[in-house]
């Protein structure tokens, strides 16, 4: 399954090579862009029905994401399984619930994102539904491409692509990195 994903990636030109800065502040040789993917309605049915399928043995009442990326993700596996769907969106570099958003006590959540390298927006997402007394019953993305340093976040984590992605610090890049300059293509 993952060669058949990689090459819908490819094929929409969802998977870039080059150099890329990462949100994390990372450097790497390739970046999946789910946006160029997920914006043909079609596909985001499937792989996100498909991300669905594999949450579905995890109780939810409803579906949380991480904005930007994990919205249209978050709306789909929640559509597929049935579920309302809330997200959490940036403010002063964090994350935040609003727009009336509300999470009882005890309510049942899963998480779900696009792409995950170290997960701090998946944690981000977690801890909020946590902190107002709700439960994560799993967390699912498309994309992980953490490779064996795969995130812990208390609670099952699947995944439609596991890869082993080299990331790199700013300041020990490999030579072909450092000779050409990084690119952000998630805030382009």
């Amino acid at each position: 399954m993952n060669e058949d994903l990689l090459a819908l990636f490819r094929q929409t030109g969802a998977l870039l090579d080059g150099h890329f800065i990462l949100r994390s502040g990372l450097h790497s040789r390739q970046f999946f862009q789910c946006a160029l993917l997920l914006q043909h309605t079609e596909i985001a049915a499937r792989i996100c029905g498909l991300l669905a399928e594999h949450l579905r043995p995890y109780e939810c009442d409803a579906v949380i994401s991480p904005a930007l990326g994990g919205i249209i993700v978050g709306q789909e596996v929640g559509r597929s399984l049935g579920k309302r769907h809330i997200f959490a969106e940036k403010e002063a570099g964090g994350l935040v619930l609003r727009r009336g958003f509300e999470i009882a006590k005890g309510e049942r959540f899963i998480v779900a994102e696009d792409v995950v390298t170290r997960g701090g927006r998946v944690q981000e997402t977690i801890d909020i539904v946590r902190a107002r007394g709700g439960v994560v019953s799993a967390a699912g993305v498309i994309v992980d491409r953490s490779g064996p340093a795969k995130p812990e976040f208390g609670c099952p984590f699947v995944s439609l692509i596991e890869m082993d992605v080299a990331t790199f610090p700013a300041d020990t890049l490999p030579p072909d990195l450092a000779s050409t300059p990084g690119v952000k293509p998630g805030s382009r």
